[in-house]
């Protein structure tokens, strides 16, 4: 039996859980600053933040907000009543000995997030998601004997989004986390950058020969998307041949190798009650009004769905979409451009368009031009002044000085030249020049038509329009 019928036998279960580093400027629980990316270790941290005795923390009211932000991107509302809870466990960069979550009343609980794979949509269910605040982190220096904690991260606000175990291939499990990660950049709750941890994924998968579902294992701190697509993978054949073999599944936390793309065992999962979990006394439970959820939902900015809508009515495929979906500064002028017209918008879209890594890059692209002066460019474009090539040189200008398209194509010399009555001179003068290839035209050796509408470009230096140029040559040639 070959492995792909073997592999045909069992039924593949993932569920993911992410974390999502909420983009407020404070932390959770205390004052510090939540922008840890450039900082020295250990400096921006404060006495909640060190777990000091008598410390008492105080709920970062942002934090709220973008969760309830949150929970509209997952396509649900938030909980009018929500607690925190303490998670007992001792490692070094916790020096609470617990960590502040939600337990059994988060503030988010079910929605969905939609993905395409193969051309079929799939809806993956969301369980729930729950605010909580982050660990410090340790290293652990090659070659040395000692371990190293840095409690910047410590207190960070977290969003827990947990999936239900709708995805059923390490394709389902890629397309669900970069929309995941799509939805909170455009629903402005994280900066969601990959390459700093604004988002983590934690992978769990579970084979089984029956309707009930396998031992499950969580590989943890995944930070790409190609890495959620090949610990799936890795996973689905190691667990299918241990089983083959007869073996057990052993439920565990796994972590994963990037450059051998391998997961390997770090310690055996835990239960809910391995935690200890118990209220937590110094913060009372979180209550939201209604007024207070519209007022957050009339002010959702787009997402992504709304843009692939519009982008659809101005004829980009799916493709085209998804690639400046990627980039949210080109999506959002592309979508200010489509009140100027279908044209404008199309065009510019491809002239913005990034090249896509198979991951986000660590900083976004920036682009300072006005949606307007971009508008003014298609025009010149559509009203034939310039030449498609000219405009990318212009366009080129534009986004280094953010100067009028008009005046960059004058200091140029590249408006083209649509006057008919000029250009018929032009064009008169080619053809006496190059009788052979005007005759040859006359007797439908078209190719040669190429020839004459350069011959013109070159008289104009390369300010003929080239329609014009064809055009007016077939007429005086009386073809």
């Amino acid at each position: 039996m070959s492995n792909e019928d073997i592999r045909n036998q069992y039924t593949v279960a993932i569920g993911i859980e992410c974390h999502v580093q909420l983009k407020t400027k404070t932390k959770l629980f205390s004052g510090a600053n939540n922008d840890a990316r450039a900082a020295a270790p250990n400096t921006l941290v404060n006495h909640i933040d060190f777990g000091l005795p008598g410390a008492l923390p105080v709920l970062n009211e942002k934090a709220v907000e973008l969760a309830t932000k949150a929970a509209f991107a997952l396509d649900t509302k938030p909980q009018l009543f929500s607690k925190f809870d303490r998670k007992h466990y001792f490692y070094p960069d916790l020096p609470m000995g617990y960590q502040i979550t939600q337990f059994d009343e988060p503030i988010v609980l079910g929605g969905h997030v939609d993905i395409i794979v193969d051309g079929e949509k799939r809806r993956i269910g969301i369980t729930r998601a729950h605010l909580e605040a982050d660990a410090g982190k340790s290293t652990h220096p090659v070659g040395s004997d000692y371990s190293l904690v840095d409690l910047n991260r410590a207190g960070t606000p977290l969003l827990e989004i947990v999936s239900e175990p709708d995805m059923h291939s390490s394709a389902e499990a890629k397309a669900y986390a970069h929309e995941l990660y799509l939805r909170m950049r455009y629903a402005d709750v994280s900066d969601a950058n990959l390459y700093y941890g604004n988002m983590r994924f934690d992978v769990n998968v579970s084979v089984s020969k029956t309707d009930e579902l396998g031992t499950r294992t969580e590989t943890k701190n995944l930070n790409s998307f190609k890495s959620v697509e090949k610990s799936v993978e890795y996973e689905v054949a190691r667990q299918i041949e241990l089983l083959e073999k007869g073996q057990p599944i052993i439920q565990e936390t796994r972590g994963w190798d990037d450059a051998k793309l391998k997961t390997f065992s770090q310690r055996s999962k835990e239960d809910a009650h391995d935690y200890r979990y118990m209220p937590d006394p110094d913060l009372p439970p979180v209550t939201l009004e209604e007024s207070y959820i519209r007022e957050i939902e009339k002010s959702m900015p787009d997402l992504p769905d709304d843009y692939r809508k519009a982008f659809d009515g101005i004829g980009l495929t799916g493709a085209v979409s998804e690639d400046i979906l990627a980039t949210p500064v080109i999506a959002k002028m592309v979508m200010r451009a489509i009140s100027f017209g279908a044209e404008h918008a199309k065009r510019i879209a491809f002239w913005l368009m990034q090249p896509q890594s198979e991951e986000p890059e660590g900083e976004d692209v920036v682009v300072d031009v006005d949606v307007e002066k971009l508008v003014a460019l298609s025009e010149m474009v559509g009203e034939n002044k310039l030449s498609s090539t000219a405009a990318k040189e212009v366009l080129s200008d534009m986004l280094k000085s953010g100067e009028d398209p008009e005046k960059i194509a004058e200091s140029k010399n590249l408006i083209q030249v649509s006057d008919e009555g000029a250009m018929a001179e032009i064009v008169t003068q080619v053809l006496a020049d190059n009788a052979k290839a005007a005759e040859d035209v006359k007797n439908g050796e078209m190719k040669a038509i190429g020839f004459l509408v350069g011959q013109v470009m070159k008289a104009s230096q390369g300010k003929a329009n080239p329609a014009l140029a064809t055009q007016l040559i077939k007429k005086q040639l009386g073809i």
